[in-house]
């Protein structure tokens, strides 16, 4: 399967996909294994927060559309950095473990 055409890239997908070694090298699992854990967390923060999509918006500091694209989970428009950074806007303090 080429990689860089892999559908799976496209939307958070619950569950182990990313620790498929046909489908995705190790280091590029770790960070889609973060970036939808940010993710899930936004959604979630979305549902429950109660906000309009616009209010949310102002909240994070982006457009309604981008919003939008959060409660889609489409994980490939967000880099691993703006997650982080909107997690902590959201008031979800993100933070890293590593395991040994």
């Amino acid at each position: 399967m080429n990689k860089r055409k892999n559908p799976l890239i496209g939307h958070v997908t619950h569950g182990s996909v990313f620790d498929d070694p046909a489908l995705f090298d190790p280091s590029r699992a770790a960070e889609l294994k973060m970036r939808a854990e940010l993710l899930r967390g936004l959604e979630r923060w979305l549902k429950n927060s109660q906000h309009t999509q616009t209010q949310a918006a102002k909240v994070l500091g982006v457009t309604q559309a981008r919003v939008s694209d959060i409660k889609r989970g489409k994980i490939s428009t967000f880099s691993l950095d703006l997650l982080v950074r909107l997690a902590a806007r959201a008031g979800l303090q993100p933070e890293v473990k590593l395991a040994a």
